[in-house]
């Protein structure tokens, strides 16, 4: 049984640059327990982001201690989609230089160890998911009462009054597969989304970046350097040199680092049709004008803000690790 204070995480990732750190983030916070770590496609490969994975637990001195389960490379309907390499450099990390990880992938399936992980601490184990929904969707198929069995689930994901960032109208982890996000979004499990809109508003810049790069530590040196890529990228967005928080502003919500300053506990549903607007997340944002922040029968409490000096806390804590 966890401490009192403790949160005991699964997470679900896809992981290129902004789930490594993330998953730094985490593994930097004693008061977390990463029980296990699945990895989907999106980003990149789902084998890649094991390997990815494990070279994180190397980096943070956490080898060995996280089991690593590889899960789906294509979405619920069979289709392999785009890989983000523009955004992640084409093995996910921003091009820097990685060995062979000591660790190796578990022979489970994700889906399998998200369950297995669930079923063995009923109540106590909080998902968080960072990429595509395709894991959670297979997982909730092998096991229907799996919203029973767990604390809840944080999804980085959606946009609910913001644009969408690989479409128009859809964010990334949910146009990776719809039907996946559709699925999930709609099970009976207390979901809280932490989409663009609340995401983009947290912003590292360039000078949190080369503060990182200057220490000695082997954590901040690695964050540095796989941000750079990223920052470029980002460049062509904001105008300047910086980076959404994306992944870790979940991590933070999940562990309750974060607390949201506007959110909405709504219905959402996922656009699944073809078209330009495939991938879409519809938030019942009706509400908004009388000041609501519970419809009835909702269960997905949508972040809309924060106080946006969260990328500071994530630089000094990963200076301390």
């Amino acid at each position: 049984m966890p401490a009192p204070d403790q949160k005991t995480l699964v997470v679900d990732c896809d992981t290129g640059i902004d789930d490594a750190i993330a998953l730094l983030y985490l593994l930097a916070d004693p008061n977390v327990e990463v029980r296990a770590i699945t990895t989907v496609f999106g980003n990149i490969s789902a084998a890649s982001a094991a390997r990815n994975t494990l070279w994180v637990l190397d980096v943070a001195g956490r080898t060995g201690e996280v089991p690593v389960a590889k899960g789906s490379e294509v979405t619920l309907l069979g289709e392999e989609t785009h890989r983000a390499g523009e955004v992640h450099g084409g093995e996910g990390l921003g091009g820097v230089e990685v060995g062979r990880p000591a660790g190796e992938p578990v022979p489970e399936h994700a889906a399998e160890l998200i369950v297995r992980t669930a079923r063995e601490d009923p109540g106590q184990v909080h998902l968080l998911a960072t990429g595509p929904l395709t894991n959670l969707a297979v997982a909730l198929h092998l096991e229907p009462d799996l919203p029973q069995l767990v604390d809840g689930v944080t999804i980085m994901g959606g946009a609910a009054l913001a644009p969408g960032n690989v479409t128009p109208a859809a964010e990334a982890n949910i146009w990776h597969d719809p039907e996946a996000a559709q699925a999930v979004l709609s099970a009976c499990w207390r979901t809280t989304l932490v989409p663009l809109d609340a995401t983009m508003r947290e912003v590292m810049t360039e000078e949190q970046r080369r503060c990182m790069a200057e220490s000695l530590r082997p954590v901040p040196r690695f964050a540095a350097g796989i941000l750079d890529h990223y920052m470029d990228f980002y460049t062509a967005v904001y105008g300047r040199k910086c980076c959404a928080c994306h992944d870790v502003l979940a991590a933070g919500i999940a562990t309750g680092d974060v607390q949201p300053t506007r959110a909405m506990t709504v219905r959402v549903a996922v656009n699944t049709t073809p078209g330009p607007a495939r991938g879409a997340t519809i938030c019942d944002m009706r509400g908004l004008y009388k000041g609501e922040v519970t419809q009835p029968g909702a269960n997905c409490t949508v972040v809309l803000e924060t106080e946006t000096d969260f990328p500071e806390r994530v630089v000094q804590r990963l200076l301390r690790s």
